[in-house]
């Protein structure tokens, strides 16, 4: 499978989009490639030319203002390319950004200095937010759906949802997080970023971790790396997905 990380960025959050049913490979790249300059156009034509400016991993950020408005901007980028029913839609959250953890809730408005405490949700209120979503839009996978250190609410949406759950800041490549994470149930896909546990030894050990235990593994650059190609060698060493942030 292949990701495209051509983000729409909403304060963190990210949305992506997941070309599952392209038949190989190189026709998923192809998709994604055009995808992604469909949505360079939009965003400019309805935002302004500003908003065709991306940032390091290749996301263009309109001023936009919720999750729909974006969700639709990538949506009409997906059908404006022909290719409606054949590319899904990730998202990753960035959820410990805003997350409140002394009340253990969920601030939406985050950015906004006088947030009001009495909107702040909680994890199941946030949880209901995502599968609301799901029912107008084709999302199939949520990477960090809840903060790094949430496990209950992390346990509660594997329970709960049919989404590829995908952990990043709550694994972060760790086999001791990642064995926490299978006991627990608390998702079913790893985000492989090889310079964050720092070896291809722990790495490999980590993907071993997560196939045994029936998770599929994507392997991700990370933010600031260069083009070097090691990464497409490790997607062939373990045979599994790829998600990449910079332009095709």
């Amino acid at each position: 499978m292949f990701h495209r990380k051509f983000s729409v960025e909403h304060n963190k959050s990210h949305g992506l989009t997941s070309s599952s049913n392209a038949p190989t490979f190189s026709e998923a790249l192809r998709q994604g490639a055009e995808v992604y300059q469909k949505l360079k156009s939009l965003a400019k034509k309805k935002y302004g030319q500003s908003a065709g400016n991306v940032g390091d991993e290749g996301g263009v950020a309109p001023d936009i203002q919720t999750a729909e408005e974006a969700l639709d901007l990538i949506t009409e980028a997906i059908e404006q390319a022909g290719y409606t029913g054949q590319i899904n839609i990730a998202m990753d959250v960035a959820s410990s950004e805003f997350y409140k953890e002394d009340a253990k809730k969920y601030d939406l408005d985050f950015k906004n200095p006088d947030s009001d405490p009495t909107k702040w949700i909680t994890y199941e209120e946030l949880a209901d937010q995502y599968k609301k979503l799901a029912e107008k839009y084709p999302i199939v996978s949520i990477e960090d759906p809840f903060a790094e250190d949430d496990w209950e609410a992390w346990s509660y949406f594997y329970k709960t949802s049919d989404f590829q759950i995908v952990g990043d800041d709550l694994t972060v490549t760790n086999p001791i997080r990642i064995k926490k994470a299978i006991e627990l149930k608390s998702c079913n896909s790893l985000l492989l970023k090889v310079n964050q546990i720092g070896t291809l030894t722990e790495s490999i050990q980590a993907a071993k971790d997560s196939f045994a235990a029936g998770w599929g593994v994507m392997v991700s650059h990370r933010s600031g790396e260069t083009e070097d190609v090691t990464i497409a060698d490790i997607v062939g060493m373990l045979k599994h997905s790829l998600l990449i942030g910079t332009q095709p």
